[in-house]
């Protein structure tokens, strides 16, 4: 599952809430700050919409298109990944 920023691979675990991963290569955002900037994004994001999110061990990628993109629009591309999460059946 994914959309053309992130990539979300997701397997069922057997807590109540739900646990974040993520990979966040160089060549995908380039230098720390970068790769740093967009960490505390995913990281914030997934606090905000925990709730929702079923327990599921949750890994996140995040794909080169993501670089040039503003922040924003990361965001909002976050945010449909979540709901799409909050949908699955379990």
């Amino acid at each position: 599952m994914g959309n053309e920023f992130f990539t979300v691979n997701t397997q069922p675990n057997e807590l109540k809430a739900a646990r974040l991963g993520m990979s966040v290569a160089v060549r995908a955002m380039g230098n720390a700050v970068q790769r740093n900037r967009v960490r505390r994004m995913i990281r914030e994001s997934f606090r905000l919409n925990q709730a929702l999110v079923p327990p599921l061990d949750i890994i996140v990628g995040v794909r080169a298109g993501a670089r040039d993109a503003e922040p924003a629009l990361l965001r909002s591309s976050l945010e449909a990944l979540w709901q799409k999460l909050a949908s699955l059946p379990l």
